[in-house]
Formats: C-alpha cells, sequence, structure tokens
C-alpha cells in the first residue's frame, strides 16, 4: 500500500495509521534524507527477522535504526560529553554514528562488540515516525534482489511490494548513503564517506 504522505509537513492522521502498523510488527519503506529506507519497530523480532530475509543479510551484521533526537540516543547508546557535543553539532542530518549500546537494545541490533549505529535523519516523515512511535525503527536502504537502491516509491512496490506493509512516497530522491563515523572511546573514526562532510574528523 503506497501512502503519499507531506514531506514538510507530514499528516498526523497518517503517520498514526504507519505508527499502529509498525506496533502491530509491519515493514514500512520510508524515505530519509539519504535514502528510502526499510524498517521496523526495533522491538518487534518477527519484522526484524524478516527484514533480514529481505534484505539477504547475515545476523552478525545488525542493521542501524532511528532515533528522533539526542535525549532518545541517550536511551539506547553511551552518550559522552564528546560524542554530545559532536552529534549536537551535525544532527539531524545524513551521518551513521557508532556508539557502545545500552541495556535497552535488543540483543539482534547489537554486534559482538555490543556497538550500535544511530540516525537522526533530517527528513520530517521520518522523524515524525520515530516521535510517534515512542521509540527507534530500524534504518537499511531499500534495495533491489540486484543490490541497486530504488530510488521512488514506485520502484520499492515494483521490486519489494510483496515483502512491505506500507510505502511511504515522500517523492523521488537520489540516494547517497550517510557518513558512517564510529565515536567508541572518544576517538573519532570514519568508516564509510557518504553524504555528511567527514571533514570536521580528519
Amino acid at each position: 500500500m503506497i501512502l503519499q504522505i507531506n514531506s514538510q509537513n507530514p499528516q498526523k492522521r497518517l503517520i498514526r495509521r504507519v505508527v499502529e502498523g509498525l506496533r502491530n510488527g509491519s515493514i514500512v519503506a520510508y524515505p530519509t534524507d539519504t535514502f528510502y529506507g526499510i524498517g521496523c519497530d526495533i522491538f518487534n523480532k518477527n519484522a526484524i527477522e524478516r527484514i533480514y530475509q529481505l534484505k539477504r543479510r547475515p545476523k552478525k551484521q545488525p542493521f542501524s535504526f532511528i532515533c528522533a533526537d539526542l535525549k532518545h540516543i541517550s536511551e539506547f547508546a553511551q552518550v559522552t560529553n564528546y560524542a554530545y557535543k559532536t552529534m549536537n553539532r551535525l544532527l539531524p542530518g545524513p551521518y551513521t554514528f557508532i556508539l557502545e549500546g545500552t541495556r535497552l537494545v535488543p540483543k539482534i541490533m547489537l554486534n559482538k562488540r555490543r556497538t550500535v549505529g544511530i540516525r537522526v535523519p533530517n527528513h520530517a516523515i521520518s522523524l515524525a515516525i520515530v516521535q510517534e512511535l515512542g521509540h527507534p525503527i530500524i534504518s537499511t536502504s531499500a534495495t533491489g534482489p540486484d543490490g541497486n537502491i530504488l530510488e521512488t516509491p514506485f520502484e520499492i512496490e515494483e521490486r519489494l511490494g510483496h515483502a512491505l506493509d506500507f510505502i511511504i512516497d515522500g517523492g523521488p530522491m537520489v540516494s547517497r548513503p550517510s557518513s558512517v563515523v564510529s565515536l567508541i572511546g572518544d576517538v573519532p573514526e570514519i568508516i564509510r564517506e557518504g553524504q555528511g562532510d567527514v571533514d570536521v574528523f580528519r
């Protein structure tokens, strides 16, 4: 089902409809500031398992997830003063920050080092979903079986519609991944250079 939601001012009734689905185990395609993501409630293990199958991804490579703001991040990750100042300057934005997870993070979302990848995208729809839900959703790129990123809701419906419960139409986008930066031990490490400027960490 494709839902057209205003990307600047998301309609609350439609956001509530998506969130109700997420609470019941739905898998959703939604726009971010970097790509169309596929996500579910991070506390719904069955939905997470479905996304692993859809992405053909090994469990030892956990997905990153979206938080609403820095206060929200601090519930799910260990945030030092340095990490707080860094993220406060750059978020919302096209970054994924690697941090140590807290006990609130489900085991299926943690790697062996117990670290997590966290995003706060600069996009009204994805933030509205997380705010309404009250906790994070998974963030992984919407890709076809060939691994190519799908850039419109109609491509997503054609290639992945059989596996999704909702597809949110926020308009077409040119996809470029987020920059991934580890802040573990207050020593920044650039894992992937993407859309977010990483010169501040060099």
